[in-house]
């Protein structure tokens, strides 16, 4: 691997760390708005790196798929700590909540489709700007997959009836294992791709 190749390799890890840190700083933004002072406590509506870094999350997983060559980028940091007791409105504090992070990386990528399409940014830093988007498209659907503990699971759980939303919310134990097993065959790779190519052909970023 070239220099070049290299500096690419970590200027797309350091932009999926920085898109994985906002989308859980939005979680608890969000909380926050619902009253929930938990991550504020916790010291974690912050950009700092150090308070987000999960080893498996933030630095093995990116890696493996990087060396890989999967073409598949995503990330978690350690979840924010988000107490619904503590919110105004625990269905609509958890739906809102759950939205954020998700929210939080369409809107980096729209930012990113804004800079390319403005034709402000230099020749050599379009490149990083396409991966920029394509980072936060994939966190963003791939967090709104349906599957505990995803944001989507936690979105599906707040528009079910209370007893129904319990049950499924116990699916977190196995829900991680079912993530693998289907990240293991393919099935990601494939819908995060299907999801990104329509992304990009739809702001004309691809042809």
């Amino acid at each position: 691997m070239n220099t070049g190749e290299l500096l690419v390799a970590a200027v797309s890890l350091v932009m999926l760390f920085f898109s994985v840190m906002v989308h859980e700083v939005a979680h608890g933004a969000a909380a926050l708005l619902y009253g929930d002072r938990t991550a504020l406590y916790a010291g974690r509506l912050t950009l700092n790196p150090v308070k987000h870094v999960d080893l498996w999350g933030t630095i093995i997983v990116p890696l493996v798929l990087w060396l890989s060559n999967s073409g598949i980028w995503f990330a978690w940091a350690k979840p924010v700590p988000i107490d619904l007791s503590r919110m105004r409105n625990r269905r609509e504090g958890l739906l809102v909540t759950a939205l954020a992070g998700p929210a939080s990386n369409l809107l980096l990528a729209l930012a990113g489709v804004l800079l390319l399409k403005t034709g402000i940014l230099p020749e050599y830093a379009e490149p990083f700007a396409v991966v920029f988007v394509a980072i936060n498209v994939m966190l963003m659907v791939f967090n709104l997959i349906p599957i505990p503990p995803l944001d989507g699971s936690r979105v599906l759980a707040s528009l079910l009836p209370p007893e129904a939303a319990m049950r499924y919310s116990r699916l977190e134990s196995v829900g991680f294992l079912l993530v693998i097993v289907l990240a293991s065959t393919g099935f990601f790779s494939e819908f995060l791709r299907g999801v990104l190519t329509g992304f990009l052909r739809v702001f004309g970023l691809l042809h």
